[in-house]
Order: structure tokens, then C-alpha cells, then sequence
């Protein structure tokens, strides 16, 4: 069987938190299923164990990182390998935002490496960022 992943799910099964929900996310996650996860997905588990577990950004990219690195979980619309150099942009980074780094990632995997931000801390590493200003 295979099936998305989301949120609360994945925040359940890093925190362990509370357990009940935390050991019905293992079943899931644990399980043999092929699984996938959004992008969107990505970016809101990122920022729900930042904001309101108070998980440092580099732990929230490693452990975002050994749960993709999983046999059964997969991201939905990139490959792992892109998706994880992607999370590696923003690690140790205060610059860079995990939703810019997975359009990043976006950007590489759909061949369409232009990408159009005002955002001046946009990752360019092997696309073409376009900025434009008034």
C-alpha cells in the first residue's frame, strides 16, 4: 500500500509527543508502505518544531533528513537525493527558509531552473534566480 503523509503526522512521529499519537504515526511510518510527503508537508513540519517545540533548525533539517532517507518514504514531487541537498542549503543557514530551499529543490527537479524572487537570500546554487525591482 502507499499514501501521503502529513503533518501532524510526521510532528507526532519526531516528538514523540503525545504518545498515544506518536506510536500510531510509527505504525504508519514504521510500517512497509511506500510513503510520501508533500512539500508543503516539509515546510509546515519545519516550522511547527521550530515555533512551537522550540527545536534548533539544524535538528529539525536532520531529523527531516533521516526520515527521507527511510526506504518507504519518498518526497511526493522530487527525488530524494535533490530534496536532501535542498534541506542541506538551509541547515546551518539563518538565510536561507526551508520553503525557499524546496522550490530550490522544485526548480531542479521540474527542468525549469528560472526561478523569480524578490527575495534577496533566494539559494541560486545552479539555477537562475530573477529579481526583479521597481
Amino acid at each position: 500500500m502507499s499514501g501521503l503523509l502529513d503533518t501532524s503526522m510526521i510532528v507526532r512521529y519526531l516528538t514523540g509527543d503525545p504518545e498515544p499519537m506518536a506510536e500510531a504515526s510509527a505504525q504508519v511510518i514504521d510500517s512497509d508502505d511506500s510513503l510520501y510527503i508533500p512539500d508543503v508537508v516539509i515546510a509546515e513540519t519545519a516550522y511547527v518544531l521550530q515555533s512551537h517545540y522550540q527545536v534548533p533548525r539544524e535538528a529539525v533539517i536532520d531529523s527531516l533528513i533521516a526520515l527521507l532517507q527511510r526506504d518507504n518514504v519518498s518526497p511526493l514531487h522530487c527525488s530524494t537525493e535533490v530534496t536532501i541537498e535542498a534541506l542541506l542549503l538551509c541547515r546551518d543557514s539563518g538565510r536561507v527558509a526551508v520553503a525557499d530551499a524546496l522550490i530550490w529543490a522544485a526548480a531542479h527537479c521540474s527542468g525549469r531552473r528560472v526561478v523569480y524572487s524578490l527575495d534577496g537570500r533566494f539559494p541560486d546554487a545552479g539555477i537562475e534566480v530573477r529579481r526583479r525591482t521597481a
